[in-house]
């Protein structure tokens, strides 16, 4: 049983996959470059990470897993904290 009711069953599993798809996408992103010269773009890599699991909790509330649910709020926190303090560093730069 989900908390939120509403959301098409599909809706909400092509949300699960789309957040999953993000999320993994985001991290094999910044992963390319570990030990390389160049630093990932992090508008894209906490972009990503952020979009990836919004569209998670999406599905979440839908077909509720607490747990998981808790997890990926606190991941898109981390995705949320990541892209304002790019914003911030970009600022300074300026």
């Amino acid at each position: 049983m989900g908390l939120v009711s509403g959301i098409p069953e599909g809706v909400a599993t092509a949300c699960g996959f789309g957040g999953m798809a993000l999320c993994v996408a985001a991290y094999a992103y910044s992963t390319a470059f570990t030990g390389g010269a160049r630093q990932p773009n992090p508008y894209l890599q906490h972009g990503g990470n952020l979009a990836g699991a919004l569209l998670l909790v999406i599905s979440l509330l839908v077909d509720t897993n607490l747990a998981s649910l808790v997890m990926e709020s606190i991941w898109a926190v981390i995705g949320l904290t990541g892209l304002i303090r790019a914003i911030r560093a970009r600022k300074d730069m300026s």
